[in-house]
């Protein structure tokens, strides 16, 4: 498994400081490893990004941080925490990480829009990572592609910034351009 480091302090790095970040995430090649299935982690990923084992909180960041690494959504929609040897069943809420924070540089079809997740790990909104709106019952549920089927659901108030961004430009439909991808942001 790969070290776990710190993630870096998101409010002191440029974008392009971000960009090469997530670029440089080396995360180990869970898409490669097919063991058979070992059974079921008797872990869950509660919507708000709390992960619990056996029905407590895993307090240690660090821990989560490693776990989400070997994370890997299945065909058939499930979640696993996969290695070389083991694949085990995890519970997701909703989606895997929260996207808790937003960098914004630029404007228009100019601007760059990065995200730090609950994890640490920073995302670059572009059309590898798209932004997506599911409407719901209780309302709009806004979410950033992370890596190979995995999601963040953009924290409430992030998404609200997202809203007065897009309002503020007034483009039909209400969206916001980042690395030059438009994400409108009505349901899909």
């Amino acid at each position: 498994m790969p070290e776990s480091t710190p993630p870096p302090d998101f409010a002191g790095l440029s974008l392009s400081d971000i960009a090469a970040f997530a670029a440089d995430n080396r995360l180990p090649p869970v898409e490669k490893w097919n063991p058979a299935h070992c059974g079921d982690s008797f872990m869950r990923i509660a919507s708000d990004g709390t992960w619990f084992h056996e029905g407590s909180p895993i307090g240690r960041p660090a821990m989560v941080r490693l776990f989400s690494t070997i994370l890997r959504r299945e065909p058939d929609g499930g979640y696993v925490l996969v290695t070389p040897a083991e694949k085990l069943s995890i519970a997701v809420d909703d989606a895997p990480f929260v996207a808790v924070e937003m960098k914004v540089e630029g404007e228009g079809r100019a601007r760059r829009i990065a995200f730090r997740l609950n994890t640490g790990d920073l995302v670059v909104a572009d059309a590898a990572h798209p932004l997506r709106i599911v409407e719901r019952d209780d309302g709009p549920h806004p979410y950033v592609t992370v890596r190979s089927g995995l999601d963040a659901l953009i924290a409430r108030p992030v998404y609200y910034e997202m809203v007065n961004l897009a309002l503020d430009e007034g483009a039909d439909p209400p969206g916001l351009w980042s690395e030059g991808s438009f994400f409108a942001l009505d349901a899909q």
